[in-house]
């Protein structure tokens, strides 16, 4: 088998296109998240009903996913990337035509079917084309490019649809995600280690089942479903926040704070490359200890304490969720496609749930609801890292044993 190596042209030509799908897929995906008090005006809906615009897209690509993982290994993992990419931009633009909330929601539901056929492939591709050493980095890069998109996108909806209105923004995220599609069709190079498999439905589903009788990618999937829906917990409902008082920030400064998720753009690579030095484990517990941090820091009033809160838990939630994911493409030795699948359904299963559950504690509670949500999920998500140690601890207690008899 021939890998991509780390340092390569063909490495920087890889990444580039992981790149450009990541972005696209997170600012397609998140660019609705600073229109939520915005919707909630025009349409006459309430906050946690305004958030079924990002939970209804990220529930219909969870379950999505399970079938393009499944695809891909009959079709092949480029085709059906390039095809998600452009189907995904162009769903966008006709959001913008949406008449009524339920239209909208409608097509932000079609946009999480046609965004499925990229995150779990795109895992499974790194997982089979990058040599060992260095897929921590590459997926880095890719985690990277997500992070970006994922900020240009809110930021760059929420001060258009100040300036100009809703549909504006929406249209031009969807012009932005065909040119990101035409980067990643010119950049990405052809699968050099995939090989084909036919359509056997019942080898497929045996195959999910076998992922989910292992231990440790249960863990691994609890991480995914944790951080993600604390991730979107917290930045749906501080926008709400900080619209209201003490603060009555616009539309627009609200959407700017956004940009404290380009620290992900960092971090991601910083824990790529930690991970290669100091292991999985290590970098998990750091990862979700920073979380912590930032969590309970957001309680503070100070405006200044909230922009910062959300800079830390950022930067903790992208490294975590590097680890996690070129952790899953560690351990999956086969069907890497649907190991991806399964981890990124309750990945985005965290989504809706936390999104929307946010809501509820939102008009329960205020802040200090959404914040307890959250660091009940945290709670979970380190009692997970420990699980994983302690599976690492028998396994080398195992090997130690084997080698002494």
């Amino acid at each position: 088998m021939s890998f991509i190596q780390k340092g390569t042209p063909i490495f920087r030509k890889t990444s580039l296109a992981f790149f450009a799908a990541g972005f696209n897929t997170f600012a397609i995906l998140y660019s609705t998240q600073p229109l939520l008090p915005v919707f909630s005006q025009e349409f006459g809906v309430s906050p946690a009903t305004s958030s079924l615009s990002i939970s209804i897209t990220t529930i219909t690509l969870a379950i999505s996913l399970l079938f393009f993982g499944s695809l891909s290994e009959v079709w092949g993992r480029r085709p059906v990337m390039v095809i998600s990419m452009f189907a995904a931009s162009l769903l966008c633009i006709l959001t913008a035509f949406s008449p009524t909330f339920e239209v909208l929601l409608l097509c932000r539901a079609l946009i999480g079917v046609a965004l499925a056929g990229l995150p779990s492939i795109a895992m499974a591709y790194l997982g089979e084309e990058i040599e060992p050493g260095s897929l921590g980095s590459a997926m880095g890069l890719y985690i990277c490019g997500n992070a970006i998109g994922g900020v240009f996108g809110r930021v760059f909806s929420g001060v258009i649809a100040d300036l100009f209105n809703w549909q504006t923004a929406v249209g031009a995220i969807g012009v932005l995600g065909f040119a990101s599609t035409m980067i990643f069709l010119a950049s990405l190079p052809a699968s050099r280690n995939f090989h084909p498999k036919s359509m056997h439905l019942g080898k497929l589903g045996l195959s999910l089942i076998a992922h989910l009788k292992d231990p440790g990618m249960l863990y691994l999937f609890g991480i995914g479903f944790i951080i993600m829906g604390s991730n979107v917990a917290i930045f749906n409902y501080m926008g709400y926040a900080l619209l209201q008082g003490p603060y009555s920030l616009s539309q627009s400064v609200v959407s700017w704070l956004f940009i404290v998720m380009i620290i992900g753009m960092y971090s991601s690579v910083w824990a790529g490359r930690l991970v290669e030095r100091h292991g999985r484990q290590k970098m998990l517990g750091v990862s979700l200890a920073i979380l912590v941090v930032g969590t309970l820091l957001s309680l503070e009033v100070h405006l200044v304490s909230k922009v910062l809160a959300m800079l830390i838990f950022s930067f903790g939630f992208f490294a975590t969720q590097t680890v996690a994911t070129s952790w899953v493409g560690y351990r999956a030795t086969q069907n890497k496609s649907q190991a991806s699948s399964l981890y990124l359904f309750l990945y985005y299963i965290g989504s809706s749930i936390g999104g929307t559950l946010g809501g509820i504690f939102w008009a329960m509670y205020g802040w200090g609801g959404v914040i307890g949500m959250v660091f009940a999920f945290l709670a979970l998500g380190l009692a997970c890292a420990i699980g994983l140690s302690q599976l690492g601890q028998r396994s080398e207690r195992t090997a130690d044993y084997r080698y002494d008899h």
